[in-house]
Parts: C-alpha cells; structure tokens; sequence
C-alpha cells in the first residue's frame, strides 16, 4: 500500500478533511483511492463519532474493496470493515468502515434520517454518475445543511469536470493525486459489423498471446458474451497451452472474481465488462483488447422500466480502458474498431438521470419530504419532463396521491428492490396470497426474455397471454432442468435466481407455492404494475389497441395474443411512430380491469352534436384514462343541452342557423351605423362577435333545441334586433333604413350585404335627380347599381350628375334600339322618372 500513488497526496487529503465539510478527490484509477483513503481517514474519527459509509457504484467492487482492507488490518470482512449490498450483509457492531452500494445509501438515509453514528459518507468513482450517487450526494448535502453540519462528506473521482462539482461542494478544496501510467500502443482492428463479437474477441486474443507479454484484459459488454467467448477459447486448447482463462462480472460467485483480480502462477486472460475500466485493480495486466461497447442503463420505453442496453462506449471510456495497459509497464491496447468509429464516439458516458427512468429517484424523494425536488442540491438536475412522466406513474400506482404526497403503499414499495412498477406487483401479490407467483412474475418482468426472438416456438407460445406461456416455460424448466430449443438457458438461470432472492426477501415460506396459477390472478398482478398499459381492441381492426394512456398499438407478429377485447400491453416499443408495437401481452377480462382499477375509473356525462344526425346526443361513459369501457345514451334536461348545441352552432360557423337576407341586411345596417359613427355604442352584429358571444345572445333562447331543424327555424333576426335597445331601434331605421324612394314613387330596397350600400334601380325612375342619395344623415352615400329595363347593370356609380352629363348619352344610344318601348329622351335633366313604358301614339 505504501507504493501506491495515492499515498504521497494523504497528508495533504487529511490536512482539508480536517478543515472543511466537505472535500473532492481527484485521482486516476489505480491510484489506490479505494482502499486506503476509508483507513487513513479512519484514523481522525474516535470510535464514539461513528463510522465511515462509502458508496460503491458496483457490487463487486463494493466486496472487493472491503475485503481487501480487511486483509489490510488482518481481519475478515464484517468486523472493522464490512460492506451491504442487494440482499447481502457483512457487518457487525465493530464495523467502523462499511463499503454500501446501489440504493442502500439512500435506504440507510431514508430509514435514519439524522445518520447517527455515521461520521463520513464517501462517495467513490463519481464519474460514473450513477443515478444512486447522484441522489445520495443531494440527499447528504441536504441533510448536512438542514441538521448534521458535523457530516463529512469526500466525492472520489477519476475523470470528472472538477469545477461544478466542487462549486455545488459549496467551494470545496480539491486534492488532486497522480496517477502512474506507461505508454500504450494502439492497434485499431477495423469494425466487422457482421461478425459475432465473441468470435471477433476470441480472434483478437489470440493474436495478442502471440504478439504481446503479459496478461490480458479482454471487454466484453455482459455475461453472455463472456460465456461464449470463454467457451471460444476453451476450444481452442488455452489450458494446453497453460493459459488461464478468467471470467469477470457482477453475478460471479465470489471466489471465481477473485480469481480475475489475485495473480496468478501463470498467464492469464481476463474476460470482463466494465467494471474493470475503474472500479477494480488486476494484477499483471498488460495486453487490454477493447470491444467498443459496454451495457448502460437506460429506460426501456417497451417494459416502461428501466433496462441494460448495449451501446457503444465513450470516447473517455475508451481512454480509460486503454491505460489499464500501462499501470504497470508499457503496454497494448486492441482495439475492435477504426480510429474514426473512435473520433466518432461521444466524449462522455451520459449520466444515469439524463437517460433512466425517474420514477423510483421521485419516490425515493417522495420519501424524503423535499417540497421541491427540483430544489435540492444536483449537479445536474433531473429533467422536469422526465419527472412529470415519473410522478403521474406514480399517482397511477398509487405509490403517491394526487397532491403528490407518498402514500403508505408507497413507503412499502421503497422498501423493496425493484422498479416501483414490480414493488406494485409483488405487495398485490401478498394481498391475493399468491407471493410465489409475484416473485415469479417480478424476476420475469425484471429480467431479459429468456424466450429468443429468432426461434419462436409455437409449442410454447399459445395461448391468450404471452405472459402465462413464460410462466409456464419457466415452471417446466423448474421441474425438469430442460425446456424447448427457443428457450435461452442462461437468462432462465438469471430469472430463477432473482426469484429466489426475492422469495427470500419476502419470506415467502409462509406461502404455499400454487402448482398451476390461474390467469385471473396474472391479469391482476400485471394490472397492478402496468395500470397505463390497459389497452381495449379498436372496432374495425383486428390487432389494433387502444391504450389508457391515449396511444394507439398494434400487436406483433411475435405475439400470441389475438382476438382479446382487453389486454395489459406488458412489453411494446415503437419510438416516436404513430402506434407502438405490442411485443408482450396477456388477455384480461373486463370485470378484472373493472374491479381492480375500480378507484381509477371516470363515470362522466356528455352531450355532443352528431353532425350525421345533426342533433344533439347525450352519452354516459365509463372510462380508464383514455380506454372507453362503456357506454348509454339518456335523455338530458333541456338545460344540459345548451352548451352542447352552443359549441355545435360555434364549430359551424352559424352555419347551422338561418343567416337569410334579413338577417344579412341587419348586419350590414348596423355595421354601417358603427363605422359611420364611431363614438356611439352599438353592439357588434358581425360574424366573429356573434361568434365570440353565443353564451349571451343565443344560449337564453334554445333550452330544448336539440337539432339542427328546430335550430333553423329559429326567427335570427328577431334574435338580433333584441341586441338593440329601443332607441337603437328607432335609429336604425332613420340611418340605415331598409328602402328608400327614389324620383319615380318607387320603394327600392337597399342591399347592406357588401362593403358599401347598394341601391339598385332602373334608370328611368332616376330621371331629373342630380345627386346621388346618402344615408346615416348623409354621411355615406349609396352605391348606384343603374339597371336597364331588363334589370341588368349597366352603370355602376357614386356621381350620378356626372353619369347624367357624360356617359348616358353613350348608354342611350346603344340601348335605345334594343328597348323602344321605354323612354331615352335626349334630356334627363328635364324628363319626367317613371317606372312604366312609353304612352302609345
């Protein structure tokens, strides 16, 4: 330990331990800051202060770093030091140092809000910015500012932008330890897009065996590619040839990890994920074979939960990979790819809270009793979208309430750990006394298919719920170690031990394990954990859903669910497209839907306009979010109409109603008289305020019209004429009067209908006026329509004088021949007007 580089910057880390609260390390991996900064920081901290915590991003880290410096004081595991981690325990009440990972800082917090007996949180290989070590920081610094401003807290990173996150440290001194590193070489394999990566590994470790001196550390992103391309290597004789050959990752029993990580009497290659980039120290490496890819989580649309996916590696996680080559002499590092798919990589992992699901991080602050989670301290805050998505699941699963307050079935959801979508399913499964079937059903769900998508198997799957067939698959293979060729062994050993890590959670013992469950209780479990997938078959299309929360879906080919009128969409993607894809159903009756998401159903009334019928109709429904579940027609009050026919007439245009000439005309008047006089007040009669007003002139006058016959027989006009007082009234017919006399006795309507008063008259019955007429006391004059006797426009004029004086001599001579039989003279002037033919003779 003495060698390590960490330990010249000890001195300098105790020195502002001392002096400040809190205190950022900075050192590369390697550098030894695992496993002697807790013991020397231990050295400050009497017995009676407390212990120290340190977060451990990773379980077998968390193991290894605590047994290691147990070994450091000659004791094991559980007495000076200990660790926690999911469903394992190693401490006793001497432990003064103990190594927690995932959520068991916050759980700890949680359960002990005021952490007595804990001097010190560290948190280790912050970089990693996991979605624990993000909540646990901003649920430390809010305790520590709130109650316990004794609380040291240290922030371990290797590669990290040190200023913000000592700025959010409230200006913390950062001690920065160098590593020791040697060259590398880079040798670039170019990308095979088409070729199996543990064949491609396999290949390349082989080239580095014979090229290369020392050991190997091969990065694979899982398990499964690790298994295969041990059995690659196996086959092609590495024992002969006296090489070991190491696996290396989360789920490996114990001593088969510390076989990876002690050295060995012989050459090794050490298969592994990323949890060797940082979080572990091999001895003997020299050789670093890197595959490009490593597994993240992510929140998974089709599960609507969080899931590993397989995605290509940060261009700082390819550096940090490449120097686990050169810890100890100058090394070699492989690369699976191009220099340019390495120019092309993102700079930076992202962090968990910008890409998972937020749903257990705003339960877990539920919990806490923040006000505004927003308001706590992070060092990059959780998207507000994200939360909005998070809190309304949760409101579905009543893991909150509607003001957003935890509920009792919230704080036993915390307790459990799973996504609060499966913590949903497994405390319903305690109250229906089929616990055996929700830890079943949880590990299912939690984990990969283990049904492979390219070797369907008809056989198994056939029935009404994709889920009761993986139940099934699982319970056979339970009882006889085998199952059909589409079944994937390894995932189903991953299943089996969830189940029973669950079973043991929950004391499940006390339960008698049923042999066949029957599907009602699966559709209950499944609508306790996905209440927003309720989907009910579109009319008219076979396969197509709709689902509570408003999309529309369609069942995959892959699916063997067909013809169920009400199904829980389990498991179904589609992105951004129009409808999703259902990949994972099972069938539920409507009475299950009805009774356990009977606190979720809307009973609501509504009348709406049925343009086919034009009339109004009045439905009572029943609905879960968006999914319909019934519906009956019934006879409304006739006040209950109104609004319905109100927003029919709105959405027409007033299309609806009778806007015939009269109505029309009165427009126009009154528009008129509004221009013409500006300063008087009268009310608006044009389409858009009649529009804008309907509550107020037409709402009074339909209680009972419920169809647009009864709607246009409605006498408008007189509707209109009441927006009028009794002096608007009397006006309106002196302004804007309806017919005027023209010269010859004649009462010839005036068209308000354009932008301008229109009179149309014959041209005879003008004879010997000289001015055009005017209305609104003689502010607007008329639009002159001059008609032949025909009654066709020949003249269109505001200057009747002038039409007298110039063209009418143009005009008289073109129709004089054309209608002899009425008046020309060579004089207006002077003619007499007349609506009638010349005299005979």
């Amino acid at each position: 330990m003495n060698q390590l580089p960490i330990k010249s910057s000890l001195p300098e880390l105790v020195s502002a331990v001392r002096r400040h609260p809190n205190v950022l390390l900075c050192a590369p991996p390697g550098a030894g800051k695992t496993t002697c900064v807790p013991l020397e920081l231990l050295k400050l901290i009497p017995v009676e202060v407390g212990r120290i915590i340190m977060l451990e991003p990773r379980r077998i880290a968390a193991v290894s770093a605590a047994r290691w410096m147990a070994r450091t004081l000659g004791e094991e595991a559980g007495q000076t030091v200990g660790y926690s981690i999911r469903f394992e325990s190693r401490t006793s009440a001497a432990t003064r140092i103990e190594v927690v990972t995932e959520g068991i800082l916050t759980r700890r917090i949680q359960n002990d809000p005021l952490l007595e007996g804990v001097a010190m949180v560290i948190f280790d290989e912050f970089h990693e910015r996991s979605i624990h070590a993000d909540l646990g920081l901003a649920l430390c610094l809010d305790l520590q500012q709130q109650v316990r401003e004794d609380l040291k807290i240290l922030v371990m990173s290797a590669t990290l932008e040190i200023a913000p996150l000592a700025a959010m440290l409230d200006n913390a001194p950062v001690i920065n330890s160098e590593g020791r590193s040697y060259p590398v070489e880079e040798i670039y394999l170019d990308d095979q897009v088409d070729a199996r990566l543990p064949e491609r590994m396999a290949a390349a470790i082989h080239r580095a065996l014979k090229e290369t001196e020392g050991d190997v550390l091969a990065f694979l992103p899982g398990s499964g590619e690790i298994r295969a391309c041990a059995a690659r290597l196996a086959e092609s004789g590495m024992a002969e040839r006296k090489i070991t050959v190491c696996q290396l990752y989360g789920d490996l029993p114990f001593n088969e990890q510390q076989k990876a990580i002690q050295p060995g009497g012989q050459r090794k290659v050490v298969l592994a994920t990323s949890i060797a980039e940082t979080s572990l120290t091999i001895e003997g490496v020299r050789v670093v074979i890197d595959s490009g890819v490593s597994r993240r989580m992510q929140f998974d649309p089709a599960r609507g939960m969080n899931r590993l996916v397989t995605l290509r590696e940060s261009r700082a996680s390819a550096e940090q990979r490449k120097g686990r080559a050169g810890r100890l002499a100058p090394g070699v590092c492989y690369r699976l790819f191009s220099r340019h798919t390495l120019n092309a990589m993102i700079p930076h992992t992202p962090p968990e809270i910008r890409e998972t699901d937020l749903s257990p991080l705003l339960l877990e602050l539920s919990a806490w009793g923040t006000a505004d989670p927003l308001a706590l301290r992070w060092l990059e805050q959780p998207p507000v979208a994200a939360m909005e998505s998070a809190r309304a699941l949760l409101v579905e699963l009543d893991a909150l309430d509607a003001a957003g307050r935890i509920t009792p079935q919230g704080h036993e959801m915390l307790r459990l750990p799973l996504h609060p979508r499966l913590g949903r399913l497994l405390l319903r499964s305690r109250e229906l006394h089929c616990i055996h079937l929700g830890c079943d059903l949880a590990a299912l769900l939690s984990e990969r298919d283990f049904i492979r998508a390219s070797r369907p198997d008809r056989a198994i799957l056939a029935s009404h719920s994709d889920v009761s067939d993986r139940l099934d698959a699982l319970r056979t293979w339970r009882g006889h170690g085998k199952g059909a060729a589409s079944l994937d062994p390894a995932a189903l050993k991953n299943v089996e031990r969830v189940v029973g890590q669950l079973a043991r959670l929950v004391n499940s013992s006390q339960q008698k394990r049923q042999e066949a469950p029957d599907d009602d209780l699966i559709s209950r479990l499944l609508l306790a954990a996905y209440p927003d997938r309720v989907a009910r078959r579109r009319v008219g299309v076979s396969d197509g859903y709709l689902l509570a929360n408003g999309r529309g879906a369609r069942l995959s080919p892959r699916s063997a669910v067909r013809g169920e009128e009400y199904l829980v969409a389990v498991a179904l993607d589609g992105g951004s497209q129009a409808e999703a894809l259902i990949h994972l159903a099972a069938g539920v009756a409507e009475d299950i839907v009805r009774d356990e998401r009977s606190g979720h159903i809307v009973r609501e009334s509504s009348i709406s306009w049925s343009e086919r019928d034009g009339r109004a109709v009045a439905t009572r429904l029943e609905k879960l979010g968006a999914v319909q579940l019934s519906s009956e027609t019934f006879v409304p009050d006739a006040s209950q109409l109104v609004p319905a026919v109100i927003a029919a007439v709105r959405n027409s245009g007033l299309a609806l109603l009778t806007l015939d000439e009269t109505v029309r005309s009165l427009q126009g008047r009154v528009n008129l008289i509004r221009s013409a006089f500006p300063g008087r007040e009268w009310p608006d009669l044009s389409d858009g305020a009649l529009l804008a007003t309907l509550e107020e002139w037409l709402a009074p006058h339909i209680a009972g019209v419920n169809n647009s016959k009864r709607l246009a027989q409605l006498d408008l006009s007189g509707l209109l004429r009441q927006q009028l007082d009794y002096r608007q009234q009397r006006e309106l017919d002196q302004l804007a009067p309806t017919h005027l006399t023209v010269p010859s006795g004649s009462r010839v309507r005036l068209d308000y209908t354009g932008e301008n008063p229109v009179l149309a008259v014959k041209l005879q019955e003008l004879f010997g006026l000289k001015d055009t007429p005017a209305i609104a006391d003689g502010r607007v004059m008329v639009l002159l329509h001059l008609l032949s006797p025909a009654g066709r426009p020949i003249q269109v004029t505001r200057d009747l004088k002038g039409f007298w004086d110039g063209a009418y001599q143009q005009v008289r001579k073109e129709l004089k021949g054309r209608y002899p039989k009425h008046p020309w003279p060579d004089d207006p002037w002077s003619a007499p007007p007349t609506r009638r033919l010349k005299p005979r003779g």
